[in-house]
């Protein structure tokens, strides 16, 4: 009977469909030791965390590493290709929580929601309400969105279509535009942008991409969202910016160190919304990402290819390691 470790419990649809395809197995931790050691005689790992390189040194079985998700960087592709593993992702499927988070935030952060919120329980009344007198519209702004795929289309359909927001991108491949969608380079959209939302892969090209000159860029009261990855943005250049003020505000929904640590300078401002890397995470998406990841994985196990093959060149060598009429 094969055997499919999960990093994390799936949705019981998903989990219903695994049922007869072999033993599914939950993680019973996601330290890499702990990973590594109950990955060891596994057919099928799907990811919700990060998965050590050493993995598959030991992994002699495993035929592939599903993402529940977009994201392969938890997944290390060369330890994986050189291992003869498979590697999928279910993408797309999460574009429309994402970018809903991200419109969520965004009004948070104009309606000063955080310190409204604490002060009138704390205080009271009209001490909430004196927080309003700075709230402000979404409509009339220009939404700046870094990376244009899936989540970056969604935002800017929501942004365009659904609160009368101008929309400018940057994306590597500068395709056609989406509808109401114009282009600009990173530099001037920083300019350019009341609100800037990344929504780019954590690339060599990428990490750092916020630094302390781009954010010297950006408007006084341009706000910051990150639902990509933690390391698109120079911590120390941004808590910097925060602290004089330099900025409006920021919602960070991703982090270099995840989990983020209780005493992290990003807790401290009223002016930031920290959330626990939840933005595309909703019954419904949960859903179509575990159908997804298990759709993949009965694929693989009956012999065939997953449809969201991310590593092609693996394919020779997987299959000297399981012959198709295995």
């Amino acid at each position: 009977m094969a055997r499919i470790l999960t990093t994390h419990p799936l949705h019981p649809r998903a989990s219903a469909m695994l049922s007869g395809a072999g033993e599914l197995v939950v993680a019973s931790a996601i330290d890499p030791a702990t990973l590594a050691a109950e990955a060891r005689n596994a057919d099928i790992v799907i990811v919700r965390a990060p998965l050590p390189p050493q993995l598959f040194d030991a992994a002699t079985q495993l035929r592939a590493a599903i993402r529940h998700g977009a994201g392969l960087d938890m997944i290390p592709m060369e330890a994986a290709t050189a291992a003869g593993v498979l590697v999928a992702n279910v993408p797309a499927v999460n574009a429309r929580s994402v970018a809903e988070h991200v419109m969520f935030a965004a009004l948070a952060l104009l309606r000063n929601f955080r310190v409204v919120d604490r002060d009138l329980r704390a205080k009271g009344w009209l001490a909430g309400r004196e927080h309003t007198n700075s709230n402000s519209e979404l409509a009339g702004k220009t939404i700046g969105i870094v990376g244009l795929g899936a989540v970056g289309q969604a935002v800017g359909h929501i942004a365009a279509h659904g609160f009368d927001l101008k929309v400018v991108a940057t994306t590597r491949s500068m395709q056609p535009a989406p509808e109401k969608v114009g282009f600009l380079s990173i530099d001037a959209l920083v300019e350019q942008s009341d609100i800037i939302v990344l929504c780019c892969p954590l690339t060599p090209e990428t990490r750092g991409l916020i630094n302390r000159e781009r954010i010297a860029r950006m408007k006084p009261h341009a706000l910051l969202i990150n639902v990509s990855r933690g390391p698109v943005i120079d911590d120390d250049a941004l808590i910097e910016a925060l602290q004089k003020r330099r900025i409006g505000g920021a919602a960070l929904d991703v982090f270099s160190t995840q989990p983020l640590p209780s005493n992290h300078p990003y807790f401290g401002f009223d002016n930031v919304i920290i959330t626990p890397h939840m933005a595309g995470i909703t019954e419904e998406s949960m859903m179509r990402m575990g159908v997804g990841a298990a759709g993949e994985a009965l694929l693989v196990l009956a012999g065939k290819l997953p449809v969201n093959l991310r590593n092609p060149e693996v394919v020779d060598h997987y299959r000297r390691r399981f012959p198709p009429s295995v």
